[in-house]
Parts: structure tokens; sequence; C-alpha cells
């Protein structure tokens, strides 16, 4: 290796001067060669490596030269230091790193074009980035097999052993359902004591199946079944697209992270020939209508006689609501019994619409494109039935629905953008928000302040904020004055909020309220970290800003709407008037309630966990 010198400067405190490929760069103390080599888009591959979450140096595409050092590093590893050289692209490293992904394919299933990640898959991209055009090595296949389960399909021969599911599951949603068991080349990524999935405390949320960066972790794939509805030509098809998923989708296709494609959302399913387009974000607003009032009920009852069970927590996340069912099941009395909003509108489509349109609602099959991949195993859930039919049929990823359109010849940028179909289309932007965490609580307390004092919330009071010491859970109050005769019962009352995303947050918040701490009265909880934008079945994306993008691009759309709150949603009110009458009716709780099955942790049904 040639010497170079780097450019003797006087050293800024935190701060590492180092040579990489002849360019002087700066890098702080603490951060990687690979971080360094980031920030200035000096490419050097990796797959095992998660940014923020995972760094374990076992897949050693990474492998650099380091002046001094008589082996090649792992750059993921190996901190900056000043004064360091680096050479990322020197023809000992190209060949290190062609040898190292030549060995990972050769007990790797040779079937790339069956593959549903063929062409999306990190192991392929990164063959065909280093020039590898055939097979040198054969060896086993990885040992392990294939679990189907309602949300998740784990295909063991596929895993790679980069453990970044390990650690999303067990560090950053704190659950810890996977692990690496057994040793050597039987070693597989999976439950203890050779247990499935289904068995064990997982949520759903499909957090491992986003990070995994080859096909070993999958959402359980409902395309087919989809397909066959729309070819039946005894099924009326109706489709329901949830927030999240219009400032996501447009990212499969090579558009901008969080811009929102809703127009051109609307007439890619009406040339899939679905039946009818309704939006679950005007589910959302009726969500509001039942959870605001359920919210006041509990408020009413706790002030006047100290009945109501408070807090109230929110129940729009299935995964959530499965976090707590295990961990938590002696608080399932606090959840909102409102189903989730694509099940509500699921239930609506099946009695009111299928009532308008005077058919029989076995003749409707509702399909739900959502963020999550827990709104597969939620729609199996025996309580979600009414008068003997499920109210969803099928749930699609957001990855799930661009690979019809793919399959379908559509040109999805190319499209001109149409309207949902009414009445069920029609949504405010609080139903928009709902996509990310805050949102539902920032909706909620939009109609229930409005309907108590009879004034607007200021929305910049609404945006809570963390407190010092539990940056995960963000924290508002809202104090009721002068309120309308009809609620003098809260008359100087203080709502006391929180907010949180990701089951280490839900853990933080959950352990205060059960040492009785926050005083809280209402709580927002969603299941994947930063709201359904983040969720299970979004477009993965290797953008540090993807999911901030995505985010502010709903409350940009929520901004640009003329009906911001739930509560003035014409379609809503009609909807009351015409078939529910009032919020929490009798036919509001027979079809938009539910209930909740306590379900206790692994280690207490089946006995302790192997490490």
């Amino acid at each position: 290796m040639e010497k170079v010198n780097v450019k003797q400067q006087k050293a800024k405190p935190g701060v590492a001067r180092l040579n990489i490929n002849g360019k002087d760069i700066e890098a702080k103390e603490g951060q990687t060669i690979l971080q360094a080599a980031q920030d200035y888009n000096i490419y050097v591959p990796s797959l095992c490596y998660l940014e923020g979450i995972h760094q374990f140096g076992g897949c050693r595409m990474c492998m650099v030269e380091v002046e001094g050092m008589k082996t090649l590093v792992a750059s993921c590893m190996v901190k900056v230091k000043d004064g360091m050289v680096v050479r990322t692209n020197t023809a000992k490293v190209r060949q290190a790193r062609k040898i190292n992904c030549e060995l990972l394919l050769s007990d790797h299933p040779q079937d790339c074009l069956a593959c549903e990640r063929s062409g999306q898959c990190e192991l392929q991209t990164l063959a065909r980035t280093l020039g590898i055009t055939s097979h040198r090595f054969r060896g086993e296949l990885s040992p392990g097999s294939v679990e189907v389960t309602p949300s998740i399909t784990r295909d063991t021969t596929k895993c790679i052993q980069c453990r970044r599911c390990v650690s999303v599951c067990g560090h950053v949603q704190g659950i810890g359902v996977l692990d690496a068991q057994g040793r050597g080349f039987s070693t597989v990524i999976g439950p203890a004591s050779g247990l499935n999935i289904e068995e064990m405390d997982c949520t759903n949320c499909g957090q491992c199946v986003a990070a995994c960066p080859v096909n070993a972790l999958s959402e359980t794939s409902s395309i087919q079944k989809v397909w066959d509805a729309i070819n039946d030509p005894a099924l009326r098809v109706v489709v329901q697209v949830a927030p999240a998923v219009r400032v996501g989708i447009g990212e499969e296709f090579g558009m901008t992270p969080g811009q929102a494609v809703t127009g051109k959302l609307a007439t890619a399913l009406k040339e899939m020939l679905f039946d009818d387009i309704f939006d679950t974000n005007f589910a959302a607003d009726l969500t509001i209508l039942e959870e605001g009032t359920e919210f006041l009920e509990r408020a009413k009852a706790a002030i006047k006689n100290g009945k109501g069970v408070l807090p109230m927590i929110t129940s729009c996340s299935p995964g959530w609501i499965k976090y707590l069912e295990h961990f938590y099941p002696d608080y399932t009395a606090n959840l909102s019994t409102c189903k989730s909003p694509h099940m509500m509108l699921g239930a609506v489509i099946k009695s009111y619409y299928a009532h308008r349109l005077g058919v029989d609602p076995k003749s409707l099959y509702v399909v739900s494109i959502m963020p999550c991949t827990a709104k597969k195993f939620e729609i199996e859930r025996p309580e979600m039935v009414n008068d003997g039919c499920r109210n969803v049929d099928a749930v699609l990823t957001t990855r799930e629905l661009a690979r019809m359109i793919r399959e379908a010849g559509i040109d999805f940028e190319n499209l001109q953008p149409s309207e949902f179909d009414l009445p069920l289309g029609l949504s405010t932007g609080a139903a928009d928000i709902f996509g990310v965490t805050g949102g539902v609580m920032e909706a909620a307390m939009r109609t229930v302040y409005e309907l108590v004092t009879g004034r607007e919330m200021p929305l910049e009071h609404l945006r809570a904020s963390s407190e010092k010491g539990h940056e995960h859970i963000k924290k508002a109050e809202f104090k009721f004055e002068n309120c309308l005769p009809q609620y003098d019962f809260l008359e100087g009352f203080t709502a006391r909020v929180a907010v949180t995303s990701g089951f280490v947050g839900a853990k933080e918040l959950m352990e205060q309220v059960a040492k009785g701490e926050g005083g809280y009265h209402f709580i927002e909880v969603m299941g994947c970290p930063g709201g359904c934008v983040t969720g299970g079945g979004q477009p993965r994306s290797t953008l540090r800003t993807a999911w901030a993008s995505r985010a502010q691009g709903l409350y940009d759309v929520d901004s640009a709407k003329k009906l911001r709150k739930s509560h003035e949603n014409p379609a809503i009110k009609k909807l009351y008037t015409d078939f529910l009458l009032e919020p929490l009716s009798h036919k509001s709780h027979e079809l938009l309630h539910t209930h909740y099955t306590p379900r206790g942790k692994y280690n207490e049904r089946l006995g302790p966990r192997e490490d």
C-alpha cells in the first residue's frame, strides 16, 4: 500500500481527520470508518449492518484496508482515528469481498427467478455489484424449514445469518422472539427450543421482515388470493387504502419518499379492476367520533363516581393490541373498545353499503391495503366477524400492492390522478395523520376539545413534547374551560395525554401506568417506531430520511385539506343519520366495537425461554 500523508492541521475537538481513497475528510470521533465513508458518499458495501440498530461485522462485505494494519478490517466495526489512511477499493479488498459473497451464495437457494425479492434482494444486488457471474462454490443449503403464519413467512434456508432481525426484535422492539439457535453450520435464527413464531410473544409487527436483506422473512402473501377474488364474477371486490400507504408506495416506483400519490393510487386500483375504491381514512374519521365519545363517557364516569376505566388507550394498532395482551393482560379493560379503522370500514361495507346496493354481504369481498403485517393477523381474530361475515377478507401490504401493480403492467408514475369512490371515500385531514405517531391523539383532541367547548383547539398545542429522561414518551395537557352545558362535568378538568410508538416506548409507558405514575387519562400507542409510516409492510428504504419524509408528507396532506376535523366530515354525519344514529349507539357497538383476549407471556404459558 502506497503511503499517504494526511494533511497536518490543528486538530478540532471531537473531530478525526483521515484519508479515504486519497481524499482528506473529517469525521466525528466515535464514528466507524463505514459511517465516515457514507457521510462523504464513498461506497462501501454491507449486508449485516443496519444504521443505528445493528453492527455485527459478520458478513465481511465492508472490508477495507487501513494503513498500518496487517489484515483487512470490517469498516462497520472499526472506529476512525486521527491520521488514519483507508482504501476501500484495492484489488485485495475487492477479491476478499467477492470470495465472501460467493461463500454466502454457496449455501443459499439458487431460485432467484422465482423469489419475490428478486430485483430487491440485497444479496443479489451485492453479487451483481461485485461482478459475480457464476457459482464457483457449491455447498449444502443452510439448515431449516418454512414456517407460515397469518402475518409472517419464515424460510430459514434463505437466511444469511446477518442477525439484523435479531437486533430489531430484541433491541428496537424489546421483545426478543428471534435469536441464534445452535452453533456453527447448524445455526438457525429463530425462537428458542425449535418453537414456531406463533407459539411465542410475537406481535406480528413485521419490523424483522422490513430489516431482512433477503427473503428469509417476508409477509405472508395474499396476492394470489386477491387476484382470484377479482377474477371471480360472483364477488364484488371492495378495496380500501390506509393513510401511510399513499406516502410510501411511490418509493417502490422510484419516486421521492413522502410524496403523496393518493390520486395515482386510486387510478391504479381502478385499472386493476377492483369494483369499489374506498379510503380507510373515512373510517379513521369514524373512529375519532366513536373513540372520542368513548373517552368522554369514561371521563364522565371517573369524575362523577370514580368508576370510569382510565387511562383509555387507543386500539388502532393490532401489533400493540397483541403486545398488551401478552405483556400487560391486566390492562385490556383500558383499551378503547373501538375496532381499528380498516376493520370498522369492513363492517360498514358489509352492512350499510351492502344494504344500499341491495346485495348479500357475503358477495362483498373486502381487501385492505395496509402498511402493516399485523393487520393480516388482525382480520383472522374471531371477534372480527359480524353476522357470520369477516369484516375484512384479505390484507395486502404496501409492498404486495406494488408487486401487483407491476404484474398488471401499470405505469404507476405516469398515471393520471383520480378520486376515491363515494360515499366511503371522503375524509378529513385528521384521518391522514393517523399514519404518524401522535396523529391519532391529535385527531381525537381536535374533535373532543371542540365538541366540549365549542372552540377550536390551537393546533400547535397538539404536538406533544418529550420529557427529559423519557425520550420515547411525549406528553401534553388540555384544560377544559367554559364548557358547553352538556359537558359541564368537565369544567376545569385537565386531560393529561401521552403518546409513544414502538414496544420499547410502550413498555416504558405501561410501567409508569402500572406504578400509578403520570396521572394519564388518554394514551396513544403505535406498535411500529414512528407509527404506520414505518410499518413492517412499507417499502424497504436505505435512505436515512425516508421515514421522516413520509411523516411530513402526511402532515402536508392534512394541512392542504379544507376539512381537518373528523366531526366535520359530511359523509360521516350522513352515516350516523341514515344508519348508526349516534356514536356508541347499539348499532355502533354491534358493528364498530370489540373485545380483547388476555394471552400472557410465553414463559408463563410454556415454561422459561432458553437463552
